[in-house]
């Protein structure tokens, strides 16, 4: 009897759902367009939000895990009924704080399904990301070393995703930072 997706270890999780990485692929841009029209009828139509396409599928010609991420912006009190619309709507709750919570989708206890989204629900104008992603638009070299950073950090942590993210915590902060400046000036 297979065990269910909460009732895995992480160590069962990061197994069963490895990092890997792919080339870019044109249609991560319609898998988002296609989500963020569901997420707008079904779930999110009756708040005030902001919604965006973030992570690396949302960076033109780098390789990137095939995991569409979508960052939603809204005030606190919505967080609530939001979550429970999303649970309803087959995302499941793996991290929860006071002001953010991360959802996953297209997640199976026998692996990934074809279509996989990662949904960040976060405080309005708690967005990074959109900065991160902005930046990186505008500059490819940037981004091509954003892309040979995660390939060299691919193998290594295959199996482990929270030091996949922590070893590129540095480069993302540093790019953050100097985007932030850089669009917050214009």
């Amino acid at each position: 009897m297979q065990k269910k997706l909460e009732e895995m270890t992480l160590e069962e999780l990061w197994e069963l759902f490895p990092i890997y990485l792919v080339q870019h692929q044109k249609h991560w841009f319609s898998w988002y367009e296609e989500e963020k029209h569901f997420l707008v009828a079904k779930i999110l139509g009756d708040y005030d939000f902001k919604i965006n396409h973030i992570g690396s599928t949302a960076i033109k010609n780098i390789w990137a895990k095939p995991i569409i991420d979508i960052l939603v912006e809204t005030s606190l009190e919505n967080f609530d009924s939001i979550k429970t619309k999303l649970v309803d709507n087959g995302y499941i709750c793996m991290s929860e704080s006071k002001t953010r919570l991360i959802f996953n989708k297209g997640y199976t206890n026998k692996g990934y399904q074809e279509k996989v989204f990662h949904l960040h629900l976060h405080e309005t104008n708690d967005n990074n990301e959109v900065y991160f992603r902005d930046f990186l638009q505008l500059n490819p070299d940037v981004a091509s070393d954003y892309e040979k950073l995660k390939l060299s950090l691919w193998k290594q942590f295959e199996h482990d995703r929270d030091a996949y993210t922590n070893a590129k915590q540095d480069f993302v902060k540093k790019y953050t930072d100097i985007a932030k400046n850089f669009f917050d000036k214009r």
